[in-house]
Formats: structure tokens, C-alpha cells, sequence
């Protein structure tokens, strides 16, 4: 990405907005052009204070739940590139020669208090999160995990270029809506809207 395109200089995006953005691109209108109504929801907080309890957890078990022996675990690292427009703090990254090849790799981990399948909105924030640690650490990420935290279970999201492109599209889109502060075409799929904290800030729907 071009971060010398007029108005787009110190623009950032946390990388649980690309989350928001599949879910509705207004969600992201709403968090950058209008800051100040977004609402804290019961879920939301559900969902940090079981993270943290997992982090907990985390640190007094092995590392066999991602196939590995040996690793160096890094828990709540604060990442950020101008370069990506995007920030965020990721629950565990580690940092493993424990492999086929035997070469350092790094590896991030992002926890979810979901119980049912793994949307493609999760998995891109994996991918967001590898994008920011190879930039961080300087060492290579090939995949990630996310880690099922009702049911203690750890998926592997290989990294693709394919999947790294997409990230990198919805951000651009994201920063047309910042830069353009034009709402989006609300969802095609009306359920969204009942169950949105924002409903009762879109007239359309």
C-alpha cells in the first residue's frame, strides 16, 4: 500500500475492524467517521474477559495444541504498520524453529470465544496479525492459528498470498470510507441488522 495518498498519512485501522467490515462496511463507517456512538456490547466484553482468562491458561500449558515441542510464546503484543494502515494487539505470537525445515518462523495465535465454525472474517484477522508480526520481528509467517476457545481447540490458517491480498483489499476499501466519509450500501442480508448494535443509527434498514 501507498501510504503517501493524500489523506491516508496516519490512518490505522485495528485489525478487529476488518472483522466489522465483512460484517457490514457501515460498522466501519460508523468506528472511524462517527468515533463516538459505537456501543459496548455484552458480547464484546464476554469476549475480552475470556481471553484473558485463556492467556492465563496459556501460559501453564505446552504448546502442543499447534504441533509444537518448543517455541518462545509472547502474550498481548501491541503490533502497528503505517505501511498496512493497521494496529492491533494479538493474544500469543511465537517464535519456533520447531519445524520441517528447521527454520525460524513466527507464528501468531488469536483467540475466540466462538463455538461454531470458523467464518472467513476470523480467519483474515489471522492472517492481518501474521501480515504485522513478519513486518515486527522480521521473520518470516507462513501460518496461524485460531484458537476455539470453548472447545480448546486450535485451527491452522496457512497464510496465502491469496488470503494477504484480500486483507489488503478490504483495508483499501476501509480507507475509502474514511477518506470519502460516504456511508455504504447497507447489507444485502437484512438479518445482520437485527442483531447489530448500530440498527438504530441506519434510516434505510
Amino acid at each position: 500500500m501507498d501510504t503517501r495518498r493524500e489523506g491516508t498519512q496516519g490512518l490505522s485501522f485495528r485489525v478487529s475492524d476488518l472483522k466489522q467490515y465483512f460484517f457490514c462496511p457501515r460498522v466501519v463507517y460508523y468506528h472511524t467517521c462517527l468515533p463516538d456512538v459505537r456501543p459496548t456490547t455484552f458480547k464484546m466484553q464476554v469476549g475480552r474477559e475470556e481471553g484473558l482468562a485463556e492467556r492465563h491458561r496459556e501460559e501453564r500449558r505446552s504448546l502442543r495444541a499447534y504441533g509444537l515441542r518448543t517455541g518462545e510464546c509472547v502474550f498481548d503484543l501491541n503490533l502497528s504498520s503505517p505501511n498496512l494502515h493497521l494496529h492491533g494487539r494479538l493474544d500469543m505470537a511465537i517464535r519456533t524453529g520447531d519445524n520441517a525445515l528447521g527454520a525460524m518462523e513466527a507464528i501468531p495465535v488469536d483467540y475466540k470465544f466462538t463455538p461454531g465454525r470458523t467464518v472467513t472474517h476470523f480467519i483474515l484477522q489471522v492472517v492481518a496479525y501474521g501480515m504485522l508480526l513478519e513486518e515486527a520481528w522480521k521473520i518470516p509467517v507462513h501460518r496461524g492459528f485460531l484458537y476455539l476457545i470453548p472447545s480448546r481447540r486450535a485451527r491452522e490458517i496457512e497464510l496465502t498470498q491469496a488470503l494477504r491480498d484480500q486483507v489488503n483489499a478490504a483495508v483499501e476499501s476501509m480507507i475509502r470510507i474514511a477518506v470519502r466519509e460516504l456511508m455504504p450500501e447497507p447489507p444485502r442480508r437484512k438479518e445482520k441488522c437485527r442483531i447489530c448494535e448500530f440498527r438504530r443509527f441506519c434510516n434505510d434498514v
